[in-house]
């Protein structure tokens, strides 16, 4: 899609896993629409969350672009999604929309796996420190104490939009609506196993 320059707003769709191919793929996206001097991007998000280090990663390159930034979310945020959804500087919900808050875990796939002391005290070691970076995240733009957001990494729990309205996580509940004429980029991804 050509979008011109000064354009003054646009919106991007994302409705994937946080995985390499669609947070590169979006990063791409949004420093387009910075190298073309857009002035306030919208972005309707939707995902199941996925890996730290890319939700991490995308988290801080979306709150360095030089837009302003809004994030929508259209029907799950969930995992590392939550602080994607943090970077932007206006946050708006749909009334049936979800927010799912876990701790960070990792899976075993390989029978052969040998667990020893070392190992699992660096897969805890690492645990721990993705929850203190997505706890800070939260703290930092969000009106939870740190209480609460520990309990959320215990708690494994799904929260509604009036949840997060409550604790300052979405700024409004409102539905999509976008202007006749504003250009939108929906990001597409082939679903693994389709």
């Amino acid at each position: 899609m050509n979008i011109p320059q000064n354009t003054p707003l646009v919106y991007v769709s994302f409705s994937a896993e946080i995985s390499p191919i669609p947070t590169e793929t979006l990063i791409a996206t949004m420093a387009n629409c910075a190298n073309l001097k857009v002035k306030q991007v919208y972005l309707l998000i939707s995902t199941a969350g996925g890996n730290v280090m890319n939700g991490m990663n995308l988290y801080n390159v979306l709150k360095g672009m030089p837009f302003e930034l809004t994030t929508h979310n259209t029907g799950n945020v969930d995992s590392i999604g939550n602080v994607i959804f943090l970077a932007g500087a206006k946050r708006y919900a749909c009334q049936n929309s979800t927010f799912m808050f876990h701790g960070v875990g990792f899976n075993v796939g390989n029978n052969n796996l040998r667990f020893e002391e070392k190992f699992l005290k660096e897969r805890l070691d690492g645990i721990l420190n993705d929850q203190r970076r997505i706890g800070a995240v939260i703290a930092e733009r969000t009106k939870l104490p740190k209480e609460e957001i520990a309990a959320l990494f215990t708690e494994a729990a799904t929260k509604d939009a009036r949840y997060v309205i409550d604790k300052g996580i979405a700024h409004e509940i409102r539905d999509v609506n976008i202007p006749d004429g504003v250009p939108i980029i929906s990001l597409v991804f082939q679903r693994q196993g389709v």
